[in-house]
């Protein structure tokens, strides 16, 4: 996406630089990098980014300070496209991010992401108001509890899978080798399942992966 200014926290700085380097070959402007997740939002404004890219564990305890800083941000800026990187699935840190159920997030795996092409491909789905979610962080949302899943079809718990990583219905037919029709029916079956109705604000591709956390 042309113009698309990125904001990099990571506290490893390899991987911080790395990105930055990585980043800006691929065309995308990283205004700013930092090594904690309080600089980045001190200079939020400052830096007036279109997506952050961050790591979910940050000083000074390593344990949550990348997804508090993420949702903090999306409050000062709601716009904002926020993109997790982590080294494992957090679940429960996904399901922070992603209850709004607004869009612009993603969650990726560092180990999993296979190519520039890959990680360049996940900003711009983010930027355009996209979530993308890798495989695995997909499986232990929807495995973590089954109950709102249980009315489901196994060709309907494939398809949601597919919605999770933010595919197109056009990818979802060709990643399952089905007609476009036949996967329309069935997204329409999930959400009629799952509750969603459309109000024609909420994005319920989003909220469907997410629809087994609303007790």
């Amino acid at each position: 996406m042309a113009g698309l200014r990125v904001v990099v926290a990571d506290d490893s700085v390899l991987l911080r630089e790395g990105l930055v380097r990585v980043l800006g070959e691929s065309g995308v402007k990283v205004v700013a990098a930092y090594g904690d997740a309080d600089q980045l939002l001190e200079a939020l404004e400052t830096d007036a980014p279109d997506l952050i890219v961050l790591d979910v564990r940050m000083p000074p305890t390593f344990r949550d300070e990348g997804v508090r800083a993420a949702i903090r941000a999306r409050e000062l800026k709601p716009k904002v496209g926020i993109l997790l990187l982590s080294q494992y699935v957090e679940v429960a840190y996904a399901q922070e991010l992603l209850s709004a159920g607004t869009g612009g997030v993603g969650y990726l795996l560092k180990d999993r992401v296979a190519s520039l092409a890959e990680l360049k491909d996940a900003i711009d789905r983010i930027a355009s108001g996209g979530t993308v979610l890798d495989p695995e962080v997909v499986a232990q949302l929807i495995g973590r509890r089954h109950d709102p899943l249980a009315s489901l079809t196994p060709r309907e718990r494939e398809v949601l899978a597919l919605m999770g990583e933010g595919r197109t219905n056009t990818a979802i037919a060709s990643a399952l080798v089905i007609g476009t029709g036949a996967v329309e029916k069935n997204v329409t079956s999930i959400f009629q399942k799952l509750g969603l109705d459309d109000s024609g604000t909420d994005h319920r591709r989003v909220l469907a992966v997410l629809a087994w956390l609303q007790r």
